[in-house]
């Protein structure tokens, strides 16, 4: 039996064929070896290492002169991108027990796939999460079992139109774009218009709601039972950022292929929700964004989702609005292993991420530390300074935390989460993959600032 897959509410019992059991009670300094007597090529291993040797060698080349973490983190990257059937390949969410969904592909790909140069990879995934592109809306999760993909996310869709632009813009390969994922963006936008799944549509103001009762759309997912901790429905502060830069995105690839009605369609929607979005998100009280608004009453709650109306390529937000976001985030957020999910101000607030299922998920995303908003955090922070050397320095330093936490829990690797009380320490998964993209991504993006420079 598997004591922690038990405490997670997962099954416990290994279903292996398991013949028999060595039990031994070992006393201090002392050893026990197990050996086989079965007869083996005694020169396979080493070819196998030498093999795994070279492989590894390859994916740091051209990053020699980085630093160690950068190196660290580029061998991290590479055990989730993973095949899927005989020709496709697709991300593992996180080790050991998440599979591939379609949020954490989105956000994950630019550091695991174009900062590595992988793009015939990040191709191929990109194209095989728009196979499965249904009612304007990419696939939240793959089942285990060959069931049909779960479409129960308002954010993987525009995620997708992220991960577009990263490619474009690392590859300047717009062909392959028109070719294989501009109609499908084009169906999207439709779609998002005239509505679709869990009353996802843009509003009269330009700006776009989701949401229905018991069911979780953003990230902020957790549920129990019937129990969904954070719902947010209505109009999330990141679902607009989101939104809008997916217009913004399409504008731009629509304007690069002469499809004049898309690009000025885009173009208008774009400007109504940035005036929409600062009219209605902004709590001048505060000094920051709201978190969610719903029927017209919005949810004043210190979260880091604002972060990305600051860190995400186009923004609604002036500068002096993106400074006093990056400053709220900062005092009530900012961790040396991430943000928490939730300000410790606040009384949902939880700490410490443990015990039964409902007492986990009821931390999860209510103050439990996330690592991978680290990389939109650091983006945001040395945008909101005008990108200086000294801000990057800042930035650099803000990263001691983590590239300390590969010595710890899953070695060479990061975490998914951490408590939001000191010490902070590791839960969730032991790898993860968008918190090893995210770093990797904002290292390599804000603050060296130069794929292969090192500063």
């Amino acid at each position: 039996e598997y004591e922690e897959e038990r405490e997670r509410g997962l099954d416990y019992h290994e279903d292996l064929y398991n013949p028999f059991a060595l039990w031994f009670n070992l006393r201090e300094r002392a050893a026990c070896l197990i050996a086989s007597t079965e007869i083996r090529d005694a020169g396979s291993f080493e070819k196998v290492r030498e093999a795994e040797v070279r492989r590894r060698q390859d994916l740091v080349q051209g990053w020699e002169a980085s630093d160690g973490f950068v190196r660290d983190l580029l061998l991290a990257a590479d055990q989730f991108i993973v095949r899927r059937g005989e020709d496709r390949k697709t991300v593992i969410a996180g080790y050991p027990w998440f599979t591939d969904w379609g949020r954490d592909t989105m956000i994950a790909l630019p550091g695991l796939a174009l900062i590595p140069r992988r793009f015939d990879e990040a191709q191929r995934i990109l194209c095989a999460f728009a196979e499965h592109c249904d009612r304007g809306m990419l696939p939240n999760r793959f089942p285990d079992a060959g069931e049909p993909p779960e479409y129960n996310t308002v954010d993987a869709t525009l995620w997708f139109f992220q991960a577009i632009y990263a490619l474009v813009t690392k590859t300047g390969d717009y062909a392959f774009v028109r070719q294989r994922l501009f109609d499908t963006l084009v169906d999207i936008l439709r779609w998002h218009l005239s509505g679709t799944r869990y009353n996802i549509k843009a509003d009269r103001d330009g700006l776009l709601r989701s949401g229905e009762p018991g069911v979780q759309l953003t990230w902020m997912d957790a549920k129990v039972g019937d129990w969904v901790v954070t719902p947010r429905r209505g109009k999330a502060v990141e679902i607009q950022a989101l939104w809008y830069n997916a217009l913004r995105i399409l504008e731009h690839l629509a304007g690069k292929y002469q499809d004049l009605e898309t690009e000025q369609l885009c173009a208008d929607l774009a400007s109504k929700a940035c005036a929409s979005f600062n009219g209605l998100f902004w709590n001048s009280q505060a000094g920051c964004l709201y978190d969610c608004i719903e029927n017209g009453r919005p949810d004043a709650a210190i979260r880091p989702n604002q972060i990305f109306a600051v860190s995400l390529p186009f923004s609604m937000l002036p500068v002096e609005r993106m400074k006093q976001v990056v400053e709220t985030v900062t005092r009530d957020l900012l961790t040396p292993f991430g943000l928490r999910s939730l300000s410790p101000k606040d009384p949902g607030y939880r700490g410490f991420y443990g015990g039964d299922p409902r007492r986990r998920d009821g931390a999860y995303h209510q103050g439990t530390v996330w690592a991978w908003l680290m990389g939109p955090y650091v983006t945001a922070r040395v945008r909101a300074n005008g990108g200086t050397s000294e801000a990057r320095r800042e930035a650099a330093a803000l990263l001691t935390g983590l590239r300390d936490h590969l010595k710890d829990a899953g070695l060479g690797t990061i975490s998914e989460i951490f408590d939001g009380d000191p010490p902070h320490a590791p839960k969730g998964c032991i790898a993860q993959a968008w918190s090893v993209a995210e770093v990797l991504r904002c290292i390599v993006e804000d603050v060296i600032s130069d794929e292969r420079k090192l500063t």
